[in-house]
């Protein structure tokens, strides 16, 4: 009788758990598996991987809310965020991921520039 009651609890918790996350567990899984340094994955630590994604994004997407330009609107631009990962240090490194966006126009006229100042070397 205890045994079915522990599973029980067990498929509570399970349950419980899911709900308090919204991304897709298999697919943090999946990208933690992409790495040669992983062999197996606890699911404890799926769980902590999955919750701790989930609040960065929250976080991520909060700030660059309350920094961004869509206050009015109540909306959140890619601008927005890449402007809070290139202004903010706390996500600096996500500039890479994030960059600003330009137009084909400017990054011709930047990159002869560059060619230009190349050639004068």
């Amino acid at each position: 009788m205890k045994m079915s009651q522990n599973n029980a609890d067990k498929d509570d918790q399970t349950s419980a758990t899911k709900k308090t996350i919204s991304l897709p567990v298999s697919r943090v899984r999946l990208i933690m598996k992409s790495s040669p340094d992983v062999s197996s994955i606890n699911q404890d630590a799926l769980f902590l991987t999955t919750k701790a994604t989930e609040l960065f994004v929250q976080h991520l997407a909060l700030s660059s809310f309350n920094n961004g330009s869509g206050k009015d609107t109540n909306t959140l631009s890619y601008s927005d965020l890449a402007h809070t990962a290139e202004e903010t240090e706390t996500f600096h490194f996500l500039t890479d991921i994030l960059p600003k966006k330009i137009l084909a126009r400017d990054y011709l006229n930047s990159l002869e520039q560059m060619q230009e100042e190349d050639a004068d070397f």
